[in-house]
């Protein structure tokens, strides 16, 4: 016994050879960005398409709008009709987003967490919006908001036409972003907090908030970045009044068919930075929510 004892148990392990140790430090210095060829392929190809397809043309738009100098540039920036139609647009898709940061999330709980009559077909009318092209959808807005209203509402030709049809344009985001995150996340861990005591709305601050963040987040920001380019839908709608419900995609449409390609590009690059910077923004916030949970 007392051999068996200074033996030690059968599954001991034995010490690492030489060649296994070199190896091991091999694998310790060996640089942790190194791509396989199959990645190093598929990056490139990925790259490519995506200078293609927005590096190219981006960099093409802010060469266009500073061909003219700043002088030029300043002059277009401070032409009032375009900062009219700079600030409805920004400021409406801001009241557009956080409408729909809320009833997108509703109604993606409720598409989720919910049983009803009928779910089924309203799960599918909720990618309308998408599927439907937007002149089509700004003649359906019209029907029932326009001159002959049938619910007695005249929209037409306001700002609230503006609103409405970026609100419509803009639905299913959020609501696509947030219910697969809501499908995944485990009921029982909202029963178990509930349980040991927590009310309803720490649950919600402390759990279910915090795992939506980041698809909330991204779904504000496609919501917003649709907004700002909108068009279509609000040819037929807003009527386009200068100073008044005229928008930015409109205004830079003029610009382009009266031959200013350059003040049309100085015009898109300045929303161009203004989707950069609310996306910046909204990851921030959703960084924050996130940690906090």
């Amino acid at each position: 016994m007392t051999a068996a004892l200074l033996e030690g148990p059968s599954d001991t392990v034995e010490p690492a050879s030489p060649e296994g140790r070199r190896r091991r430090r091999a694998r310790r210095s060996a640089p942790r960005n190194t791509l396989t060829p199959g990645a190093g392929i598929g990056l490139g190809i990925s790259m490519i398409w995506f200078s293609l397809l927005v590096l190219i043309p981006l960099s093409a738009v802010v060469a266009a709008a500073s061909s003219g100098g700043w002088d030029g540039y300043l002059r277009v920036l401070q032409n009032d009709q375009t900062w009219a139609a700079i600030k409805l647009t920004v400021t409406q898709s801001l009241v557009v987003t956080v409408i729909n940061i809320f009833m997108g999330t509703v109604i993606a709980w409720v598409l989720v967490r919910d049983r009803f009559w009928g779910k089924p077909a309203l799960d599918v009318i909720i990618d309308v919006p998408f599927a439907m092209p937007t002149v089509v959808a700004g003649l359906l807005l019209l029907s029932l908001y326009g001159p002959s209203s049938p619910i007695g509402l005249h929209w037409a030709n306001t700002e609230r036409a503006v609103t409405l049809a970026l609100a419509f344009v803009t639905l299913p985001f959020i609501v696509r972003t947030v219910q697969p995150v809501l499908e995944e996340l485990d009921a029982d861990v909202e029963e178990a907090a509930a349980s040991l005591g927590a009310s309803r709305a720490t649950i919600v601050r402390r759990i279910i908030l915090p795992s939506l963040a980041p698809a909330i987040a991204a779904g504000a920001a496609l919501s917003f970045a649709r907004a700002i380019s909108e068009y279509g839908s609000l040819v037929l709608l807003s009527g386009n009044r200068p100073f008044q419900t005229e928008v930015v995609s409109v205004r830079v449409l003029t610009f382009i068919e009266n031959g200013s390609n350059t003040s049309a590009a100085a015009v898109a690059s300045v929303m161009l930075a203004v989707a950069l910077f609310v996306i910046v923004a909204l990851d921030l916030v959703q960084r924050r929510v996130s940690r906090r949970g």
